[in-house]
């Protein structure tokens, strides 16, 4: 299949045009390009900014409508004002870096996927076929669990709890198979899906919250299985969603800045990280100051929050 074979449907090019209207740096393009795997998952597109513009790249075409879709459902809800994650902390050691950013990556999605999705849903993007080929993506990912405990556990979880988003009312179609094949991961993937769909998402501070919580309840999981914790909310920055009053207020009001043990990425300095007061999770980071840092945090602590967001270029939604 070559990708002059390909076009984008109608769901997509009215998507595409709606993502064009709100993008800001150039032009995105939807590309196809690769061959069949037989299976879906959500990593089967790529994002590349070259100049004139952001590339989607469909890199499987076995179901490439649907990819595509996902793909600029995600890129629409950041223009849209969605929290965003960003990695500016390092553990010190390149590979841990690495997979602590994929795990907090694929937590946050799954958080994204329950308006990506119900959105697809929505459009008829999702139907019997893209189902089976989505289970048959699971498949492809994991191995069935054994009789002991293994090191696949925590890749488990995040699968199935990204498959019960997936999936949603139409669970009852595949829970016997998932139940046969990972009946401990799925437990405790129902488990923290009950706890983070207890609520509708309607809002950047919705999904903000969702975020956090999922971070939380997964970190509960993989202790309660004598793992070690991910601590996501202090590693993994999440852009903070604030009213106006917040932005108003001093910044120790709103938040707390303590020095991290771990680094600032790309750097051998030590970070400071800037926690919400309400949720504790890291919501901006600093360089340490270069000199008299008692009196720098005094100044930066008695700054109206919006003033010190602003003059740092740290990232923040307005919450409405």
């Amino acid at each position: 299949m070559t990708e002059e074979k390909i076009k984008l449907n109608a769901t997509n090019q009215a998507l595409l045009k709606e993502i064009n209207s709100l993008y800001p740096d150039g032009t995105v393009f939807v590309q196809f390009h690769g061959k069949k795997a037989g299976y879906v998952r959500h990593d089967q597109a790529t994002q590349k900014t070259l100049p004139g513009g952001l590339f989607i790249i469909v890199t499987d075409l076995t179901a490439p409508n649907y990819t595509a879709s996902h793909e600029l459902l995600h890129l629409l809800m950041l223009l849209q004002g969605f929290p965003q994650i960003f990695f500016q902390l390092s553990l010190g050691d390149k590979e841990l870096d690495e997979q602590m950013m994929i795990m907090s990556t694929d937590l946050y999605n799954v958080a994204m996927h329950r308006v990506v999705v119900a959105e697809q849903r929505k459009h008829h993007l999702i139907d019997d076929r893209i189902e089976e080929l989505y289970f048959k993506g699971i498949e492809h990912t994991l191995t069935k669990e054994g009789g002991k405990e293994d090191d696949e556990r925590a890749l488990r979880l995040l699968t199935l709890l990204d498959a019960l988003v997936f999936y949603g009312d139409d669970l009852p179609k595949f829970i016997d198979r998932l139940q046969a094949n990972y009946p401990v991961a799925l437990a405790a993937a129902q488990r923290i899906y009950d706890q983070i769909t207890a609520k509708p998402i309607k809002s950047p501070f919705d999904m903000r919250r969702t975020i956090v919580k999922l971070y939380g309840h997964f970190d509960q999981q993989m202790q309660d299985w004598g793992m070690p914790a991910l601590h996501n909310n202090e590693y993994t920055t999440l852009s903070p969603v604030l009213s106006a009053r917040q932005l108003r207020l001093e910044v120790r009001q709103v938040f707390e800045i303590f020095h991290s043990d771990m680094k600032e990425r790309g750097t051998s300095q030590r970070a400071y990280v800037g926690l919400r007061r309400n949720d504790h999770q890291n919501s901006f980071t600093l360089a340490a100051p270069q000199s008299n840092a008692s009196e720098y945090f005094k100044r930066v602590y008695d700054m109206p929050v919006q003033k010190f967001l602003e003059e740092h270029s740290i990232p923040y939604i307005v919450r409405k």
